[in-house]
């Protein structure tokens, strides 16, 4: 699993990207007007920027209820919640602090972060470690971290070293309080999961105005809610997975209600001795996955949770992420390498859940 920080290069490449579609002009700066009807019908807002490492869009339909400057401080103060707590790159967010603290050391967090905490650990439950927020040193080890990349591939000692020494999500407690425990001299990194829930976040405070209809992007992660005045569905679009800097579309899909996120690795890699190397770090053997799963999206209310799975099953490979999909009913849908292409995979929850 691939534990990268609150970065550009992280955020932009660790992911395959999720592009909002027929939205109109999201790149316009952001206004509500009423035409001159008796009526008035409510016009389309969008508000963008950057922000922990890359960029978000928030389109709505505000209907009058609120001014821009109140909804869009209201974004803003979401989104700056979970980049203040926690950023790894942020040297007194929350997180940070929590790191750098020795080991044996306890630390009680603000309410938000030990959420975001709690439901990793679940997740690192769900998926027998797939999932593991203490990967970062062994995503570091294999250049995929603030250093430059290695020259040739670390060794099977470096790996079992930093395995045995500062990996392994079973090393963190979790107490009442807020407090969380570590037992090793672990680094938690919770970016596969703080884009997500960042989502989450942005999507309930819109929520509270009131404000029915709305598609909200960070960094590829997507929540919509309710139709368009026109009765339109919110769609998204699947990319296409290449390793090209060129983007198409794979699939368009109507998201009703739901938020979605998705993890591949076909963009964020670099060659040894003609060998491709992966982002995405499986925290059982230290390695890089190698596996034809070339993306995985997943459907849930809550993003967070799409995200960390996304990301799991990702690190599982496509025959156990659908076995644990399909027992769990999960929405997922899966593009797999072959030699005639993509073929495509989904567990029956997605196909009853999205129209395409």
């Amino acid at each position: 699993m691939s534990a990268s920080s609150f970065s550009q290069k992280r955020f932009l490449f660790g992911f395959v990207f999720i592009a909002a579609l027929l939205v109109g002009a999201l790149f316009n700066k952001s206004k509500t007007s009423y035409e001159s009807n008796e009526v008035a019908t409510p016009q389309k807002s969008v508000h963008q920027g950057q922000a922990m490492g890359t960029s978000f869009s928030v389109v709505y339909f505000a209907e009058g209820l609120h001014s821009d400057k109140v909804i869009q401080e209201k974004i803003n103060q979401a989104i700056a919640l979970v980049n203040n707590q926690m950023s790894t790159y942020k040297k007194d967010s929350n997180l940070s602090i929590f790191n750098q603290k020795p080991e044996g050391s306890c630390y009680s967090f603000p309410v938000d972060t030990y959420r975001v905490i709690e439901m990793a650990q679940g997740i690192s439950v769900l998926t027998d470690g797939a999932f593991d927020v203490t990967v970062g040193p062994l995503v570091n080890l294999w250049g995929f971290g603030p250093q430059y990349k290695p020259e040739i591939q670390p060794s099977d000692e470096q790996i079992q070293n930093l395995k045995s020494t500062k990996v392994g999500y079973q090393n963190l407690e979790l107490k009442d309080d807020n407090i969380v425990c570590k037992s090793k001299d672990i680094y938690v990194d919770l970016s596969a999961i703080a884009k997500g829930y960042a989502v989450d976040l942005v999507a309930e405070a819109l929520d509270q105005l009131s404000i029915s209809s709305y598609l909200v992007e960070i960094g590829g992660e997507l929540k919509a809610k309710g139709l368009k005045p026109n009765q339109e569905v919110w769609r998204i679009a699947v990319e296409n997975p290449n390793s090209e800097q060129q983007r198409s579309v794979h699939k368009v899909l109507e998201l009703r209600n739901t938020g979605i996120a998705t993890s591949g690795d076909y963009r964020n890699y670099y060659e040894i001795d003609g060998k491709r190397v992966s982002h995405t770090i499986n925290p059982e053997t230290g390695k890089p996955i190698e596996h034809n799963l070339a993306s995985i999206s997943v459907l849930h209310d809550s993003v967070a949770y799409a995200d960390a799975l996304a990301t799991a099953f990702n690190v599982m490979g496509p025959d156990k992420a659908m076995a644990l999909a399909e027992k769990e009913q999960l929405a997922v849908y899966m593009l797999l390498k072959s030699e005639q292409g993509f073929k495509v995979k989904s567990t029956p929850a997605f196909t009853d859940n999205i129209s395409n």
